[in-house]
């Protein structure tokens, strides 16, 4: 049974927000990686920086767009899978970390428009 065309192109927004992590300089150490907590998309290296990646997609900007999409509730079980992923990865809990959204607006298959938010979470 195919997936579902939302699941496939927030996959394929996922590969695209790697892509173009990667083309700035980050290293993947983990993606898609999941507790009993919350899963996390792209955790990243950014020079000794762990970075946590959160790929938004959306279709149309309306009711808020990709960025806009993510309420205090999905940063609070973003912020404790983090939480985890240190604990079960100790070689990166003394490193920086940060949590960025790639958010991807626009048609599956044409490039849509790519926003990196870096300290997404900080106010």
């Amino acid at each position: 049974m195919p997936a579902a065309p939302h699941l496939h192109a927030g996959k394929e927004a996922e590969a695209q927000a790697l892509n173009f992590l990667k083309e700035q300089g980050l290293r993947l150490l983990a993606q898609n990686w999941s507790c009993k907590r919350g899963e996390l998309d792209l955790v990243m290296l950014d020079g000794d920086t762990v970075v946590f990646a959160e790929v938004r997609y959306r279709l149309h900007a309306q009711w808020g767009g990709a960025l806009g999409s993510i309420d205090a509730r999905k940063r609070e079980k973003l912020v404790i899978a983090a939480q985890y992923f240190l604990q079960k990865e100790s070689r990166w809990a003394s490193h920086p970390c940060r949590f960025d959204v790639i958010a991807l607006e626009g048609t599956p298959g044409e490039a849509p428009r790519l926003n990196w938010l870096k300290n997404a979470f900080d106010s």
